[in-house]
């Protein structure tokens, strides 16, 4: 493939999963990491492509796109993560998921189990579970989101803070080493705050590609959450201050 047949199939790439790794565009290419930053840095300078840490995106992609464009970004890697944390949950428990396309997968993944307690203020995740295998579903109230249908605000904070629920588990949008989890929007960080807040076990899942991310609200700092469920080891400097804050690593295979 030579430069510029290579430069339509990098804009291609971006077309369909928004952002993308310079590790995962060298192994979808067949080319070496530095053949991949020379492409890539003329894109860049044209402004046709966004360079961030280890990863490049399209313009209208950074931040966070739409639910059900980011439901396709990264699937395999979300439903891993998603299987490993459905096997620590165990029939009959209750468990808290705010709105995520991560936390989206794992609702899919217990389909399987009974009897769970479940709180979010995910639509999609309410409809997933609320008919099936004897489950109790909550609801928070308030308006929906458009993209997500999701609810967010003081109400939804105030719905769930009545709850205590053994399983906390929140997506994240954006994980760095200086600033911890991160969000986009400031209601979705107080809302994934608060449900952090009410498990014994707090859980942060997110696929690779969020590491070394900034977004633009701080969730909560390493010590804010017990685990993080991820599909690669994250970066020397991130896997450091996971270890210095006592939270546990759990890295799913695909």
């Amino acid at each position: 493939m030579n430069h510029s047949k290579r430069h339509s199939e990098i804009l291609r790439l971006l077309e369909d999963e928004g952002t993308i790794t310079i590790a995962d565009l060298a192994d979808k290419l067949g080319v070496s990491l530095e053949t991949v930053r020379r492409d890539v840095k003329p894109l860049a300078s044209d402004g046709a492509i966004l360079k961030m840490h280890g990863a490049i995106g399209l313009p209208s992609a950074v931040g966070e796109a739409p639910f059900e464009r980011r439901m396709r970004e990264n699937a395999e890697a979300k439903r891993a993560i998603a299987k490993a944390v459905a096997a620590t949950i165990h029939d009959g428990e209750s468990v808290m998921l705010d709105t995520g396309t991560t936390t989206s997968y794992l609702a899919r993944e217990l389909l399987g189990h009974r009897r769970l307690t479940v709180v979010t203020n995910s639509s999609d995740i309410a409809r997933t579970l609320a008919t099936v295998n004897g489950n109790k579903v909550y609801m928070a109230g308030g308006e929906l989101r458009s993209d997500s249908g999701a609810a967010f605000g003081i109400s939804a904070i105030e719905f769930v803070s009545r709850f205590a629920v053994t399983h906390a588990v929140i997506s994240a949008g954006a994980v760095d080493a200086a600033n911890g989890v991160m969000d986009y929007n400031l209601e979705e960080a107080e809302f994934a705050r608060m449900v952090l807040a009410r498990g014994q076990r707090s859980v942060v899942v997110t696929d690779h590609t969020k590491f070394g991310r900034q977004g633009l609200v701080q969730v909560c700092g390493f010590s804010g959450f017990t685990e993080l469920f991820t599909d690669r080891q994250p970066p020397d400097d991130l896997a450091g201050a996971l270890a210095e804050a006592g939270a546990q690593l759990s890295i799913s295979g695909r």
